[in-house]
């Protein structure tokens, strides 16, 4: 059951006297709850981000404003774009400077249209943080280090926007520049230059956080930015566990990006509660329709393929095996994935059907993400003797990548090996199927011949969902 704020305040009356420690030693339960919900939810439709999408679109074309006649006989074409899943569980650790993101990234060898990057305890999930004001300096390190690798020979500072609660992207708030991780001293915050990789939006709830980035040809045709929070932990509501989640149009297709962390426990019965947790994201995650015109999906069930609208869930879902401990540490020591994964809760809910009727996973070839002794290769039960011992937790795979419908295509499913916390990191790569329309080719065409833009003579290297665009016309630089 979940309990309505109204329904804990008449219940938990009898403990206005019971005080946290610390800072919050001076508010009560009830008034710290309160000021919690009212502040996620205020803070539903903000989000951080490079540019405030839209204060001067760089694109003449708009859905909103092509006729109905335009509308109905414009062609349409497909492009496909490469993106980038990853989710990690870092275990409250704060990430060092040197932290090496390249392998997790690929940057070495690879460069992708879209990365989107998903964490869960980025702080500890203590009282304090689930309850009290939330601290951005961490989320700001890790979009930092982020910055760093996907814009490692291309480093410049940029302006930051925060979008206001009702998500009026054409409102941008400029805000410190370091909340995005440009540590730039600069005496002039502005745009030095360009990046190869742009932040849209970047967002926290408690340990949760995805922080999405483009790269700087796409950003242009990305429009409509939204976030929700959904908290599904301490009574049903606070953001100790629960969603983020993010929507976007990159060109004339809808992405949805959740990033969960799920509940716990490892006993029969468990996996309920994980159950739970979902329906609650699918059923609480609203997104603003932005105007009338657009017939842009609000709840992450209305990303129908058919209409080029994807959804990925990505985190921290906590799903265990359902076997005992010793015969998952065996079947583990043996590598025998397939034996361990005929067992797997969320393997199993995916197959029935319910709950998740019509998503997907990749094939899993890689050991299981969770839970590792601190620093080591060791699974959590291996290394410690005495009363640690007595808490084993057989290792699982906690930390997944699963996608909704047809329109998008996995081409890697794989784990990354950094030890930074008990869990491993996981990545996944996609192909999306994108659709664009002829209208908006030819403003793009128009806009690269206006004055806006200089010509060059040498061309340039460019995204391949641009070939269309390159194949006949000359090369302009943004």
């Amino acid at each position: 059951m979940i309990h309505s704020p109204l329904f804990f305040f008449i219940t938990k009356s009898s403990i206005n006297h019971y005080t946290m420690t610390g800072k919050l030693a001076q508010f009560t339960w009830p008034a710290l709850v309160a000021n919690e919900i009212l502040n996620k939810r205020l803070g539903s439709s903000n989000f951080i981000a490079d540019f405030p999408s839209n204060t001067e679109p760089l694109l003449s074309h708009d859905q909103s404003s092509l006729s109905s006649k335009t509308m109905l006989n414009d062609q349409k074409d497909t492009q496909k774009n490469k993106i980038f899943v990853s989710t990690w569980n870092v275990g409250g650790i704060a990430p060092d400077e040197g932290l090496n993101m390249e392998d997790l990234l690929e940057t070495r060898n690879n460069s992708y249209d879209i990365y989107v990057l998903g964490f869960q305890e980025i702080v500890p999930l203590k009282a304090s943080n689930v309850l009290g004001y939330q601290n951005s300096k961490i989320s700001t390190k890790w979009n930092s280090i982020i910055r760093e690798a996907l814009n490692k020979n291309n480093t410049h500072v940029l302006h930051s926007f925060k979008l206001d609660e009702e998500g009026d992207d054409k409102k941008g708030i400029y805000c410190n520049n370091k909340e995005l991780g440009n540590n730039n001293n600069n005496n002039n915050p502005g745009l030095q230059g360009p990046q190869d990789f742009e932040c849209i939006i970047s967002k926290q709830m408690v340990g949760i956080l995805i922080s999405v980035w483009a790269k700087r040809d796409l950003r242009p045709f990305i429009q409509h930015p939204s976030v929700c929070c959904v908290g599904c932990g301490i009574m049903g509501c606070l953001g100790n566990k629960g969603s983020v989640s993010v929507r976007f149009v990159l060109h004339e297709t809808s992405f949805c990006f959740v990033c969960g962390h799920l509940a716990s426990g490892g006993r029969e019965g468990d996996e309920k509660h994980r159950n739970s947790n979902v329906a609650e994201i699918f059923s609480r995650t609203s997104f603003p329709r932005r105007g009338p015109m657009l017939d842009l999906p609000r709840k992450i069930l209305d990303h129908d393929p058919v209409l080029c609208r994807h959804v990925i869930l990505l985190g921290d879902l906590n799903y265990r095996i359902s076997l005992p401990e010793e015969t998952t540490r065996l079947l583990v020591e043996n590598e025998d994935w397939d034996s361990l994964l005929e067992y797997d809760q969320l393997m199993m809910e995916l197959m029935r059907g319910n709950m998740l009727k019509g998503w997907h996973e990749g094939a899993i070839k890689f050991a299981p993400t969770y839970k590792y002794c601190p620093n080591s290769d060791l699974y959590y039960g291996c290394c410690y003797h005495g009363k640690k011992a007595a808490k084993k937790r057989a290792p699982a795979w906690c930390d997944r990548i699963i996608w909704f419908g047809n329109g998008l295509k996995q081409i890697q499913y794989a784990r990354c090996e950094s030890k930074l916390s008990d869990h491993r990191p996981v990545k996944a790569l996609f192909i999306a199927q994108v659709r664009v329309s002829s209208a908006a080719l030819r403003s793009f065409q128009n806009l690269f011949l206006s004055e806006r833009f200089e010509q060059i003579e040498t061309p340039f290297e460019v995204s391949p969902t641009y070939e269309f665009v390159c194949k006949k016309q000359s090369s302009f630089r943004l």
